[in-house]
């Protein structure tokens, strides 16, 4: 159930109201649009009716959401959720370029990653500092060190970072150095991790688990808004099937399946969606077609060197030739690339 107040309430009115949800045992939520506020009920409201809220002062009109997910969804905001990370805006006509190593190796690689990122028109740098790998063997990332070395490699050039975490626990440190946060597949359904990044002041980005259903990741996505964090993106970023001939099989119709009943922004990787760089820049190009707000695209110095994913990573040069191909494709849907 939402409440949606008149373009005119006053800030006493709204403050009724909370309260008066809160008496009724439920916890209010807002959802700030251009014109008006939106407050959600978060709780049980079977046993509640929309007239008990209607009689207040301030009240446009109540009305009960259907669908199990609430706050994600756009009977609750039919516009786009649009926010900052650092000075970019996610969410907006542009389309948001994500670009870096999966993992940081070292200030030298990262820094030489960033400088490529940047140069080619990224917005948004992205690396892993705790890397959750399927072999114990496996880079396990730098930890703390990787993310001081982001937030060095930040400040001299200028672009927001994006960076995992794996563990409620790790939520204050990451926030400490990253400008926003990255929950990765195989936690897309850590429920306390969840919670903890639904806390956090950090901007969230919300990955598709590799064998998850849209229903079960707008879920998930409702943990993250209940907690209190509207800043939230939803990442389609391949599922598992019976394919053997890309890593992933990339939903590409996720997207506007996701635009249709979610106000959140909704991105594409495409390289974890396919695991091989020959076939990331058409995977993007797809991905710009079918309507994404922004790309996550692995980019590495050396990608015959990389410590994790160097086969679906792209030279600087292979990026640098990729942005024109995504700014002509954006402009044949009414898109930028800025």
């Amino acid at each position: 159930m939402v409440v949606v107040m008149k373009p005119q309430a006053s800030e006493d009115q709204k403050e009724h109201v909370r309260e008066t949800i809160r008496a009724f045992g439920c916890k209010p939520r807002d959802i700030q649009g251009d014109e008006i506020t939106i407050i959600c009920l978060i709780g049980n409201t079977l046993s509640l009716e929309p007239e008990q809220f209607e009689i207040l002062d301030g009240v446009d009109r109540v009305q009960r959401i259907q669908r199990p997910y609430k706050l994600v969804s756009r009977e609750v905001q039919p516009h786009k959720t649009r926010f900052q990370v650092g000075n970019v805006t996610i969410g907006g006509d542009g389309i948001t370029i994500i670009a870096g190593p999966c993992s940081v190796e070292s200030y030298d690689q990262f820094v030489e990653a960033a400088r490529h990122a940047r140069a080619a028109g990224a917005h948004i740098i992205r690396g892993g500092a705790f890397k959750p790998r399927t072999s114990p063997y496996s880079f396990q990332g730098l930890g703390e060190e990787g993310l001081k070395i982001m937030a060095r490699v930040s400040e001299e050039t200028g672009l927001p970072t994006i960076s995992e975490v794996m563990e409620p626990e790790m939520e204050p440190m990451v926030s400490e150095y990253v400008d926003m946060l990255q929950v990765g597949a195989r936690n897309m359904q850590n429920y306390p991790l969840l919670n903890a990044v639904g806390q956090s002041s950090r901007p969230v980005m919300l990955k598709r688990g590799m064998s998850a259903t849209i229903e079960e990741m707008l879920l998930a996505a409702e943990y993250i808004l209940a907690g209190g964090n509207h800043n939230v993106v939803l990442c389609e970023r391949g599922i598992r099937t019976f394919e053997t001939w890309t890593r992933n099989t990339l939903d590409i119709s996720a997207v506007p399946v996701l635009q249709k009943y979610t106000h959140l922004p909704v991105f594409i990787d495409p390289s974890h969606g396919t695991g091989n760089a020959d076939f990331v820049g058409p995977a993007s190009r797809a991905a710009v077609a079918v309507g994404a707000d922004g790309l996550m695209i692995e980019m590495h110095p050396r990608p015959e060197r990389a410590l994790s994913d160097g086969d679906q990573s792209l030279t600087p040069e292979a990026f640098a030739s990729l942005i024109p191909e995504l700014q002509s494709v954006a402009t044949a849907v009414n898109r930028t690339i800025d």
